[in-house]
């Protein structure tokens, strides 16, 4: 049998993580149930999970810090589940590197879908029987995208690092060079799910794809704005 994945949850209400811990352990998963962001830390550094459930209302603690932890010194999925529905948590959760964010009261249904897509993201299944080869390497603009180790490399040859999100993102870009690819179309490739009316997941992204990819992020080079219609990728892309 395959080695359940392995899932952290922090959360300050026992109440909250042993409803999650069972839920989760009866769909197969390896749970481990945290209160503090000093037991994170040391799980990371013990038995690092493959993804963690993260509150943001930890008494004395700062969530979003814990979050930024995670993406500076570990490669796990992300997903903020919090009380804290405000747009503009929500912006600075998806800037500080969470895969996705979820606001209680959520339905575990679509909280485990949530987790299993972001869980694909990170580690896809290998390929049955592809029907045609597909270029491992993307190349445009001197910068390089290699989709086998999902790595990517500026012009100077250094790697850039990008959170799964992002590097999902900018893959489904460069393979659609020069066309204008919608909101609705982004999320549809990288999340598995439409845009609601208020979702800025891409546009939070698109923000930080263009801070590392363009020397000027306020007039940006590689990935523009299409008013009213969406984003397009502007360089030419040969694949390797």
């Amino acid at each position: 049998m395959s080695t359940p994945v392995h899932i952290a949850i922090l959360d300050d209400d026992v109440d909250i993580t042993v409803l999650l811990g069972n839920y989760l352990q009866g769909h197969g998963y390896r749970v481990t149930q945290l209160h503090s962001g000093r037991a994170l830390m040391a799980l990371m550094a013990a038995d690092a999970p493959a993804l963690v459930l993260l509150d943001l209302g930890l008494p004395g603690e700062d969530g979003f810090s814990i979050a930024r932890q995670l993406r500076e010194h570990w490669h796990c999925g992300l997903v903020i589940v919090t009380g804290r529905g405000d747009a503009v948590d929500k912006v600075v959760g998806l800037e500080v590197g969470a895969d996705d964010y979820v606001t209680k009261p959520f339905d575990l249904r679509e909280l485990l879908a949530r987790i299993k897509a972001v869980l694909r993201r990170l580690h896809p299944p290998p390929a049955a029987a592809p029907i045609a080869p597909t270029p491992t390497r993307l190349c445009f603009a001197g910068w390089e995208l290699d989709s086998a180790a999902r790595r990517l490399t500026n012009p100077q040859g250094q790697e850039v690092a990008l959170t799964g999100g992002e590097f999902d993102l900018l893959h489904t870009f460069a393979q659609h060079p020069g066309r204008v690819l919608s909101r609705d179309f982004l999320l549809e490739q990288t999340r598995g799910r439409e845009a609601g009316p208020f979702d800025r997941t891409v546009d939070v992204q698109v923000g930080r794809l263009r801070k590392k990819l363009d020397a000027d992020p306020d007039d940006p080079q590689v990935i523009k704005s299409v008013r009213g219609a969406g984003y397009i990728f502007v360089p030419a892309v040969t694949g390797g």
